[in-house]
């Protein structure tokens, strides 16, 4: 196997002053919340979902080795052993993996558009899993409290509505106070987990070799063949999660994750799966059909069954913590490469960089959770809108992992192909199993990525657009300077004027000496771009160039985690004069208004006028690149795309 210096190239040490357990441990509090919350659901709804097997012993060892199967291929092998090598300068995820793509080979964009569309379609998917995952996590951790006590039942939706509430509430607070609670937590949670899987093991040893024996997976499918596809639906609930660890890689870097993973998270898993087994086969029939509607809360005695749900449901919110912080970090990523419009970012820490909050995400977020709560009634109907979002993003990565295995990382074809080969078979099978929950929910998350899709793709082709719009009427630099600084009256102080074209003289310069007849004695053409690493160093971040008579052209360059504050990065500029004051310095920016005509050749008219609301609903450039507002000028035309 050979592979060229890009594989595992941003596992540099992100993390040098951290201990490899102090950041396994934070992992385990962060990364592992979805995944480790599954053994609270998943188990139930192989028997007593909507495709109901019978509790016995075909079943239930074909399940569990399904189960830990699963988890190896899926989890380690394709996530922790292979794609988590796959980073951009330490980040991951499928935005951070389309980006590594793009600079592949000679350093020139291999975008083709069918990879974009595919990694824009997982990022939309994301939305869809990002809120079914806090909703099915916290109701069924809830819905607990009726194996303490039946009366609970008509309290388990408000409780769950309060805490889900409560949640996003305080995002806008930052979760570093009780962020540093999450991994002690989950330690105890997945201790628990495996405490109480081992006492029902201790009665019977014997399920661990039927759980690790893939031929019993073999039977349960020569057996039961269309059951057993089915079961597949509900077995990958135990995997779900698995792309969060890919995900969440900048923030703990690789090592620790698949420490964290291998070493503690997965055995405490499967201890629970098997204690669950083997607490359902030692159980008479009509017994096992009751418990097997709750098994993981019916694990623990009756009197440890209120502290377990209490527990449960602190993981459960944990995990759906993770999942907000995710949707907030994708959405940034999003905005800074261009598929999505400008939007309020706050950040609620001064420390870590990555605790940010967006409020239109957040909110939105939030009814849209609440809605499927109240909609579904159920976790074990949310069950069947869960999981197509989660295969359909997995079955995505393993698209963009065949490009990088070949384009970048030059493997062998006897060793990537029969390895594509598992994971394609693996993700196809899942994903063929889960669109049979379509009906019955699974148009959910579907809908949801499909109108993100759409969202995001309009704002990027529209964007490229009124750009090109834009450049076809501007005028050279070089002829403007030539004209302007002989005839034009200079006054005292700096000019910023904010242009998205690296070339040719911004609309905003040439209305402004349209309108006031006069230029400032410095004028700066500034162009901000976003670069494709999350983290562009000090020495690569401006571009100088003197046009002559005062004018200059700047380009400051920014990773895609990294916050756009230009005042603070003019502050830095040392070679075009006098350092830059802010009360000596006027921000021109130009406010386009869009016309949706319809009549150029580019976007169907629906989707120009949906661009066309986009716009005018984005965060203004002076507040996302925080700028001073009263030293900022707008100055609007309009363009017909």
């Amino acid at each position: 196997m050979t592979a060229s210096s890009t594989e595992g190239a941003g596992a540099v040490d992100r993390h040098p002053q951290s201990s490899l357990a102090k950041l396994a441990v934070g992992a385990i509090g962060i990364v592992f919340g979805d995944i480790g919350t599954s053994p609270i659901y998943a188990f139930r709804e192989t028997f007593a979902g909507h495709h109901p097997l019978a509790p016995d012993q075909l079943h239930i060892v074909g399940v569990l080795s399904l189960i830990f199967w699963s988890m190896m291929i899926v989890v380690t092998l394709k996530y922790v052993a292979v794609i988590m090598r796959a980073d951009n300068k330490g980040e991951g995820g499928s935005l951070a993996l389309l980006a590594l793509i793009s600079r592949s080979g000679d350093g020139k964009a291999r975008w083709t558009s069918g990879i974009v569309l595919l990694g824009v379609f997982a990022c939309a998917l994301f939305y869809g899993d990002s809120m079914i995952t806090p909703a099915i996590s916290v109701l069924s951790a809830v819905e607990g409290l009726t194996t303490v006590q039946t009366a609970f039942a008509p309290w388990v939706l408000p409780i769950a509505v309060g805490i889900l509430i409560g949640l996003f509430a305080i995002q806008s607070r930052g979760t570093a106070k009780v962020g540093a609670l999450f991994g002690p937590i989950m330690l105890v949670y997945f201790l628990t987990l495996s405490v109480l899987g081992i006492v029902h093991i201790a009665a019977a040893p014997g399920i661990i070799v039927e759980t690790l024996n893939p031929l019993n997976a073999l039977q349960f499918f020569l057996t039961d063949g269309w059951r057993a596809f089915l079961a597949l639906g509900s077995v990958v609930l135990a995997v779900t999660g698995a792309e969060a660890l890919y995900a969440d890689m900048g923030h703990f870097g690789r090592k620790p994750i698949g420490v964290s993973w291998l070493f503690f998270v997965m055995p405490a898993l499967m201890l629970n799966y098997m204690g669950q087994g083997a607490m359902i086969l030692s159980l008479d029939s009509a017994t096992a059909a009751e418990v097997v509607k709750n098994p993981f809360f019916f694990l623990a005695p009756e009197m440890l069954r209120l502290p377990l749900v209490i527990l449960a449901t602190m993981a459960t919110v944990i995990a759906s913590q993770a999942v907000i912080s995710g949707a907030f970090s994708v959405t940034q990523q999003a905005i800074q490469l261009g598929f999505i419009p400008r939007l309020r970012i706050q950040h609620t820490s001064e420390a870590a960089m990555g605790q940010i909050y967006i409020p239109a995400i957040n909110w939105a977020l939030m009814v849209m959770v609440i809605l499927l709560v109240l909609f579904f009634q159920t976790s074990s109907n949310l069950a069947a809108a869960y999981g197509i979002a989660v295969t359909g993003a997995m079955f995505i990565d393993t698209c963009l992992l065949t490009v990088v295995l070949f384009s970048l990382w030059k493997w062998r074809p006897w060793v990537a192909v029969p390895l594509l080969a598992i994971f394609f078979f693996v993700d196809i099978a899942y994903f063929a199993a889960n669109l049979t929950k379509v009906p019955d929910g699974g148009w959910f998350p579907l809908l949801v990525g499909f109108v993100a899709f759409t969202l995001l793709t309009t704002w990027a082709r529209g964007r490229k657009l009124m750009l090109a719009r834009m450049r076809e009427a501007s005028m050279p630099v070089e002829i403007f300077v030539k004209s302007a600084a002989g005839s034009a009256t200079r006054v005292p102080g700096t000019a910023v004027f904010m242009t998205t074209a690296p070339d040719g003289v911004p609309h905003a310069l040439l209305h402004n000496l349209k309108h006031n007849k006069v230029l400032h004695e410095r004028v700066m053409l500034l162009t901000v771009k976003i670069e494709d690493v999350p983290f562009v160093p000090e020495e690569k971040r401006f571009e100088m160039k003197d046009l002559g008579s005062g004018f200059y052209r700047l380009i400051i360059r920014f990773g895609f985690m990294q916050e756009s504050d230009v005042p603070a990065a003019l502050q830095r500029v040392e070679t075009c004069g006098p350092q830059f004051k802010m009360m000596d310095t006027s921000f021109f920016l130009a406010r386009q208004t869009l016309l949706a005509t319809g009549t150029k050749p580019g976007m169907a008219l629906w989707r120009e006028k949906l661009f066309s609301w986009m716009l005018r609903n984005a965060e203004s450039a002076m507040e996302f690149f925080k700028l001073p507002p009263n030293r900022v000028v707008e100055l609007g035309s309009q363009v017909e795309i």
